[in-house]
């Protein structure tokens, strides 16, 4: 077996244990991961999130001529500004747009949209063009070019199963499901000479790397302070191990977690509330403990869905759609903007939101303006959105 093929497996930790050859898709060698102190924490709502009763148009006639069974009321609709609000749920995110940490960006997407789950995630996460198909996704080949040795911790996904956005030639990530239990055993990985025999030699320098990023995990869970205010969701522990992570100095700067359970097509009132709650709670809280912890500067959190519902209801619930908006909040965000004109609910194609802004660029601003990257050189040929940071 050649070292590509090698490449090509992919693994993950789910629980700490190390299994052969699942663990090639894992850690690299230990090294000073960027020349910035930035750290980018990726939140994927999983099903197609209803943008259009998150960030809500309640000043337009036709959200409610085109909802009558699930548009929100608009005294209950709060932090409203220029015909927008946010669900009553939010109340966390409404009060960190109103101190200025939060920017969002309205009508997201992308040309020639594609509604299927899995295809839109995939579009997403390599920054593909709906027509093209891509193996690897789009910070795994940032990662490659910027780590071509295979760094340890060079990005976290906290979840059961690999993200094809952190997918790249070179196993620059490692996906688990907690940290505290993720541990090797140091004597058997330990790499002393050369074994002659270069496929070995290389299995066991990606395994040596392992237990060196454990040895970094460990180090900065030691180093940090367990916030406890918290709520007790998964998502929630997610953002507290990420928070922990980062306030221990963990060389990591790419860290991603999702949230399922946005495919609404029925009773949608009931489950989007519980929904957007469960996330609402989560992100405050990571908010005020990176705030707390004087990290928060350094962090920026990107909020998004492979796409948002149709207009029209279908009777109380939404099928998918298109455009939506999407959140960024951020220590050194424009000072809590809404970028972009309100949806437009009277211009539809085929029942669905026209997008104006195309994620990619958003993508190119995150790379251009927060890692200091130039996003061609993965692709992305989109110009970085102005006025964003």
């Amino acid at each position: 077996m050649n070292r590509r093929n090698f490449l090509s497996l992919t693994g993950t930790f789910t629980g700490g244990t190390l299994l052969m050859p699942q663990f090639l898709h894992a850690f690299g060698l230990q090294n000073d991961i960027s020349s910035t102190n930035q750290n980018l924490v990726f939140i994927q709502l999983d099903g197609g999130n209803d943008g259009l009763n998150t960030f809500i148009p309640y000043d337009n006639p036709l959200y409610y001529e085109l909802r009558p069974k699930i548009a929100l009321a608009k005294d209950l609709i709060i932090g409203k500004n220029k015909g927008m609000g946010f669900h009553p749920t939010l109340k966390g995110l409404a009060e960190i747009q109103q101190k200025g940490d939060l920017n969002i960006i309205q009508n997201v997407g992308y040309p020639n949209p594609n509604r299927s789950h899995f295809r839109s995630q995939e579009i997403w996460q390599t920054a593909s063009a709906s027509d093209q198909y891509l193996n690897n996704g789009w910070l795994g080949r940032y990662l490659d070019i910027q780590y071509q040795d295979m760094l340890a911790t060079a990005s976290i996904n906290l979840d059961s199963i690999d993200n094809l956005a952190l997918k790249g030639k070179i196993p620059n990530t490692i996906t688990l499901k907690s940290p505290n239990g993720f541990r090797t055993n140091k004597k058997f990985y330990k790499q002393t000479e050369s074994t002659n025999n270069p496929q070995l030699d290389f299995v066991l320098k990606i395994a040596q790397s392992v237990s060196e990023g454990s040895e970094e995990i460990q180090k900065a869970l030691k180093n940090s302070k367990d916030d406890s205010n918290y709520p007790k969701t998964k998502l929630a522990k997610n953002l507290k191990w990420i928070a922990r992570l980062i306030k221990g100095n963990l060389n990591s700067k790419v860290y991603y977690t999702s949230l399922g359970g946005f495919d609404t097509h029925d009773n949608q009132l009931a489950v989007h509330k519980r929904k957007l709650s469960e996330l609402d709670t989560a992100l405050f809280s990571f908010y005020n403990d990176l705030k707390n912890a004087n990290t928060f500067e350094n962090t920026t959190i990107i909020i998004f869905s492979e796409f948002g519902r149709r207009v029209k209801g279908n009777g109380n619930g939404t099928d998918h759609g298109t455009a939506a908006p999407l959140f960024i909040i951020g220590g050194n965000n424009n000072q809590g903007k809404i970028i972009g004109a309100n949806p437009n609910l009277s211009n539809l194609d085929n029942g669905d939101l026209i997008h104006d802004i195309d994620f990619r660029s958003i993508y190119a601003s995150l790379l251009q303006n927060k890692l200091n990257f130039d996003p061609t050189k993965i692709g992305i040929k989109n110009k970085p959105l102005e006025g964003l940071f």
